[in-house]
């Protein structure tokens, strides 16, 4: 069986053209306003992948209404998912995630949930909140794990443990809501040893969906400040080297697992390294080009 792209998964749960669109609620992070820590994890800089119409001043409704309007331009018939994904998309109060999410499956054309959270706020309570929902509208949940090592958990101020991720995915899955995990290739202090590791050990949980990427040292970010100063030594990888380490890590994850991104981008004005100034469709062609 040969690994599906994901526009062709959510095309065959579907039966259409589907794009995500991005949503932001206005969360915060438990490791950003004191609940287990502060300042957020050491690389975030939230907006460096939020689009322009997705501000926490505007409704959830109007940003896909923004959203959608910015895809028609381009396509004539889709359908979208909302997807949550600034900062914790579970971390607030079980009414209040009830009634965002509904509004958003509420506006035409929505029809499903992506939902990014971190692994120790995948409660009970919210985990019901969301199994309610998957028996209409598919939810998805993308879980942050970035890595299985400890060590580098706690360097990134992650606030939680490995096992609090695998065993948060477990309880998504075993609820029977479809499941993805994140990972950050090249983390302060990591080999490429230590990530064939994390990918290994991701692979043998029930997940559906996996992306990485690269690890950005972004403006405004704690990461920013240490680099700066040298007091982080990070892996200073050219593109190909980099596509040659995805294409290791690919060969090693069953064809059940769905790769929805290998590489992120940034805005030039917040990039600080790697500066490769390349869009995905040009590293994917660096990546195609190594078979």
């Amino acid at each position: 069986m040969a690994r599906l792209q994901y526009s062709d998964f959510l095309k065959q749960l579907y039966g259409c053209r589907v794009q995500k669109l991005n949503v932001n609620a206005g969360f915060t992070c438990p490791n950003r306003d004191g609940t287990l820590g502060w300042g957020g994890c050491t690389y975030c800089n939230n907006a460096s992948f939020t689009p322009s119409f997705s501000k926490p001043s505007l409704s959830v409704s109007q940003q896909l209404i923004e959203g959608k309007s910015f895809y028609a331009r381009k396509y004539s018939e889709m359908k979208f998912l909302a997807y949550f994904q600034s900062f914790t998309n579970t971390y607030a109060s079980i009414s209040r995630l009830h009634a965002l999410y509904i509004e958003a499956l509420a506006v035409p054309d929505v029809v499903g949930l992506v939902i990014s959270t971190r692994p120790d706020c995948l409660s009970n309570e919210v985990l019901d909140c969301l199994c309610s929902i998957n028996e209409q509208y598919r939810v998805i949940v993308e879980v942050g794990v970035e890595t299985v090592h400890d060590r580098t958990l706690r360097i990134i101020n992650r606030c939680h443990t490995w096992k609090c991720a695998s065993d948060a995915i477990a309880k998504v899955a075993e609820r029977g809501i479809t499941v993805g995990a994140h990972l950050i290739l090249g983390l302060p202090g990591e080999s490429e040893d230590d990530m064939m590791e994390t990918v290994k050990t991701v692979a043998q949980l029930p997940i559906r969906t996996l992306k990485f990427h690269q690890l950005q040292v972004l403006r405004g970010t704690l990461l920013a400040q240490q680099w700066e100063r040298g007091e982080v030594d990070l892996i200073d990888w050219t593109p190909q080297q980099y596509a040659s380490l995805c294409k290791r890590l690919l060969q090693i994850l069953p064809e059940r697992i769905i790769i929805e991104r290998m590489v992120s981008t940034a805005p030039k004005s917040l990039l600080l390294h790697p500066k490769w100034d390349l869009k995905p469709v040009q590293f994917r062609k660096i990546f195609d080009d190594l078979f």
